[in-house]
């Protein structure tokens, strides 16, 4: 073999020893870049899940927390309802209440409004017609029985009310109708009835 070709064939060789080593340094290169792309997606990807689970998690926290409220409210609700209803029906039992006990009813009223013992009693027409000599007997013998002065009488004036009546001393009333008895209870006494009801 002469020189040229034995430069020829060493160059030959180097070329394909580089052409090698640089396909080889190429595909290790490729390799590299794809295990960190891979390495990059899977952090991504794990990255996206965890977000996606605090998000699911946050909702599904929110949704239970407005759930919760909701389910106390409606049993709030339902709770003053009962409630209302339980003074509904106590105020229908005084509006029943006929005859004596209906007088014995309005004479404790009276008797306990009375402040001097001297006041008139106002009571509907009705019930002035029906009953109302005898409410205030009743109230003067209750207020006799306790020591204390009796000497309500019976206001000519009629009120505007269906049930109960008015004690009335000069610019002084108190006002003692079914109504109003009603309005106070349910004010004063909501809490009592829903502890009753509820205990």
């Amino acid at each position: 073999m002469n020189g040229i070709d034995k430069i020829t064939a060493r160059i030959e060789t180097d070329a394909v020893a580089d052409a090698a080593r640089i396909a080889q340094q190429t595909k290790d290169q490729c390799d590299a870049i794809r295990t960190e792309g891979e390495k990059k997606a899977q952090e991504g990807y794990w990255e996206k899940v965890r977000q996606g689970v605090a998000a699911a998690e946050d909702r599904v926290q929110r949704l239970a927390k407005t759930a919760d409220m909701e389910a106390r409210k409606s049993v709030l609700s339902f709770k003053q309802s009962l409630v209302a209803e339980a003074f509904d029906r106590a105020e229908a039992k005084l509006n029943a209440l006929e005859g004596e006990e209906y007088v014995s009813f309005l004479a404790a009223l009276a008797a306990k409004a009375a402040v001097t013992g001297q006041e008139q009693i106002v009571l509907s027409a009705a019930d002035r017609k029906a009953c109302g000599e005898k409410v205030v007997a009743q109230a003067n013998a209750a207020l006799k029985a306790a020591g204390k002065t009796g000497n309500l009488t019976l206001s000519a004036q009629e009120g505007s009310f269906a049930r109960g009546l008015i004690c009335r001393q000069g610019s002084v009333s108190v006002n003692c109708t079914v109504e109003a008895l009603m309005a106070q209870a349910r004010e004063n006494m909501a809490t009592d009835v829903a502890a009753e009801l509820f205990s």
